[in-house]
């Protein structure tokens, strides 16, 4: 989005991908306008590379690999004085194509082409206009949302944005209540905001999705989130979450509902998915398990990629599927204990089972007719099971000229039979990021 609003000129919400011309630009104006405004900036560097190995699971495209450089650029005003202050926030990104040879494109890093490979070069910038009330804030225009029931990813290259109105209001103290409606798209290997959501069967297509929640600190051991969220014509769902934390014992507890609505688009549903998760930390060395379970005849569904507070999604699987049950081992440590601040280590295991998605609505987007066959192909069969192993290893600069410039290191494994619906893959993920930031 581009807007023109007073006191900021239009070329603010422009954003130019090269900092430098950017934070000029903002800076001058609001330094014209208005003495009282403060501009935060940050520029990000992320270089990425995914590997992936299908285990010769895709005869045609049996591994994919992309490296590629991305810059995130990000200016955030303050806002004007007086009652009702105004401000606006900008952004805008490039990336570009370091090794994508052709065939082993697809990975999501960079926009695909038309002949199956990948562009050299992408670029897009967007932005929001807010207004402030005391401590209440609207917003509207292309933004990051982190809510349990809708929240865009931020997992490749670029992030994903969302079009529409926020509305967030921390008026009283250890209670933030929160709203939105979103109407257009950018998927996070896209220019554009004309794509769409998509989940493992609903889509965004058509659709406006919209919400509203709290989140509420009862005490300070005990957290709480009640959200609401309809994807119209396809689904209402319902979210609780409840958090108990006392020294270094925790507690995670995720319920979500779902049921069809209007034109049911995605055909009928109707399910419960609950997490619960235990961690506890000792010294460097950190543990968790925790269990998780889908009640229903379809997936737990969601559209925006990071749009599940589920205990065992995680990379690669959200461990979702229809009637699904699965537990997990997870393992931290923390280098520091040994003298190495900033380097630590993850490891974890997930296992699934139970699935069954031969009950799914016939001619749903769970079960949909295919032709070449004549009959009905449920994305799970019955009787499915898979499990997930993920190492990380990460370093993130603690002090010094390169704070916070961070690599990350991880590979994940995924092997299941075939009623599971998910690859099987072997997939490494190489992370180098730099963030800069500062203010005017």
């Amino acid at each position: 989005m581009v807007a023109t609003v007073p006191r900021y000129p239009a070329v603010c919400l422009g954003l130019s991908t090269t900092l430098a011309l950017a934070t000029a630009h903002c800076a001058s104006a609001a330094a014209a306008t208005s003495p009282q405004a403060l501009l935060e900036w940050s520029l990000l560097n992320r270089n990425y590379l995914i590997d992936n190995d299908y285990r010769g699971a895709d005869g045609n495209r049996p591994y994919r690999r992309e490296w590629a450089h991305g810059l995130l650029a990000e200016v955030q005003s303050g806002f004007t004085p007086g009652v009702l202050g105004l401000g606006a926030d900008v952004h805008g990104f490039a990336g570009y194509k370091l090794d994508s040879q052709h065939g082993h494109a697809g990975t999501g890093l960079l926009v695909a082409d038309s002949d199956g490979g990948s562009v050299d070069s992408y670029g897009s910038s967007g932005g929001a206009v807010k207004l402030r009330l005391r401590q209440t804030i609207l917003k509207y225009g292309e933004m990051t949302v982190a809510t349990p029931v809708f929240a865009t990813a931020d997992k490749r290259l670029q992030p994903e944005y969302a079009t529409g109105f926020w509305l967030q209001s921390d008026e009283l103290t250890g209670l933030s209540l929160q709203a939105g409606r979103f109407t257009a798209f950018k998927n996070q290997d896209a220019s554009t905001s004309h794509g769409e959501f998509s989940g493992y069967g609903a889509t965004t297509a058509g659709s406006a999705i919209s919400l509203a929640g709290a989140r509420w600190a009862v005490s300070d051991q005990l957290h709480s989130a009640l959200f609401v969220s309809q994807l119209n014509d396809n689904w209402r769902q319902s979210y609780l979450n409840l958090n108990w934390q006392q020294q270094n014992l925790r507690v995670d507890g995720n319920l979500y509902h779902s049921r069809d609505q209007g034109e049911r688009r995605a055909g009928a549903i109707n399910t419960l998915a609950y997490s619960v998760a235990a961690s506890y930390q000792r010294a460097s060395q950190g543990f968790m398990l925790a269990y998780q379970k889908i009640n229903g005849d379809t997936p737990f569904d969601f559209v925006g990629g990071d749009a599940i507070a589920l205990a065992n999604s995680i990379k690669y699987a959200d461990f979702n599927g229809a009637h699904e049950r699965s537990v997990q081992a997870r393992y931290d440590f923390d280098f520091a204990a040994l003298g190495v601040p900033g380097l630590t280590l993850m490891a974890r295991y997930v296992k699934g089972w139970g699935i069954d998605g031969t009950h799914a609505e016939a001619g749903g987007a769970y079960n949909p007719f295919d032709s070449t066959s004549g009959d009905y192909q449920p994305q799970q069969g019955q009787g499915g099971k898979h499990w997930e192993r993920d190492l990380q290893v990460r370093y993130q600069v603690p002090a010094g000229p390169f704070k916070d410039l961070s690599l990350s290191l991880a590979e994940v494994g995924h092997r299941g039979n075939a009623a599971q619906g998910g690859a099987n893959i072997e997939r490494l993920y190489l992370l180098l990021q730099y963030p800069l930031r500062g203010s005017l």
